[in-house]
């Protein structure tokens, strides 16, 4: 990708601009739509404060409970779902965000009695009224923890709708064998969806090329303890899968100690094509714009090299 060496990303980067920065054009292609928002707009709805999520030495078990005892009960007030929703839209335009894969758990219709179609529109309308100029494109969530049966009988009623253009699987990453996940996939990529998969997140490189060849990937959510492999790595570029790291919340979640020593830098540097995204403003309180910003002034990235990733969430994975 040929680099703008005075482009206004970089020169907002170099003056340690956030406001410019989030000016700039980028994607967000790994954002969980019920935590996508700023924490503040969901207690402004709620009329109340939340205990914020406190980093934690448990990873997804500590989101688990924070969901549980937290979130949950703001659900229980009318109203909740599209506040969520539009919250997610809020902070992506303000960020700068022209492409969102925006994922929508497919458990959660069900958990809150929200109907498929009421989902679909919920998401339109919020989408058309809040932020018609980004490009969204519907993801849909489900988790390792349920049962196989259970999970089809979820997604069935969402495939005859024509909405989602992708699924991610993603929770503890050992919650069963990945072999049990191969028919959802099959019917996915029957469908005509992208398929993602959260890998890597807390399991090591092997794990990382498993599941892409297991469920037939096209792209891995996370995926940084590829890092821990040059074979993989090596792997994974010749096979043009794209990672999409989400460096506030593997900080957050202790899979990375800090910005300067992220993995992030030793992926960028084999080659591999990754990305930035937030995964959970809600709990990591970070944007992509904000995440940008650290990186480069850790030291980790040169503005330039920084700039390159910001492209890379922009275009094909599959076009070289």
């Amino acid at each position: 990708m040929q680099l703008l060496m005075n482009s206004p990303f970089i020169e907002a980067l170099e003056q340690h601009d956030l406001r410019s920065v989030r000016k700039v054009a980028k994607s967000d292609l790994h954002n969980h739509s019920m935590m996508g928002g700023r924490l503040r707009s969901l207690e402004k709805f709620y009329g109340k404060k939340l205990e914020p999520f406190r980093n934690g030495r448990r990873g997804v078990h500590g989101i688990n409970e924070w969901l549980g005892n937290v979130y949950r009960p703001v659900f229980e007030k009318p109203g909740a779902f599209k506040a969520a929703v539009d919250a997610a839209f809020i902070q992506a335009k303000s960020d700068g965000v022209t492409l969102l894969e925006m994922s929508m758990d497919a458990f959660m219709g069900r958990l809150f009695n929200i109907q498929p179609l009421e989902v679909v529109s919920t998401f339109t309308e919020s989408h058309r009224t809040i932020a018609p100029e980004i490009d969204f494109r519907p993801e849909l969530g489900i988790s390792r923890s349920l049962p196989v049966r259970t999970i089809l009988s979820l997604i069935e009623p969402y495939l005859d709708l024509n909405f989602f253009r992708s699924v991610d699987l993603y929770d503890i990453e050992d919650a069963q064998p990945l072999e049990n996940f191969r028919e959802i996939y099959r019917l996915a990529k029957k469908t005509g969806f992208r398929c993602k998969a959260h890998a890597g997140e807390f399991g090591n490189a092997d794990s990382v090329r498993e599941t892409v060849e297991v469920l037939e990937l096209d792209e891995v959510q996370h995926g940084i303890g590829a890092a821990g492999s040059p074979e993989v790595m090596k792997w994974l570029v010749q096979n043009r899968i794209r990672l999409n790291v989400c460096p506030a919340s593997n900080i957050a979640l202790k899979r990375a100690r800090s910005y300067k020593t992220h993995p992030l830098r030793i992926l960028f540097d084999h080659g591999v094509n990754v990305t930035v995204n937030t995964d959970d403003v809600m709990l990591f309180n970070a944007g992509n714009s904000e995440q940008f910003l650290r990186l480069y002034k850790s030291g980790l990235f040169s503005a330039e090299e920084l700039d390159q990733i910001r492209g890379n969430g922009l275009r094909d994975p599959k076009i070289s």
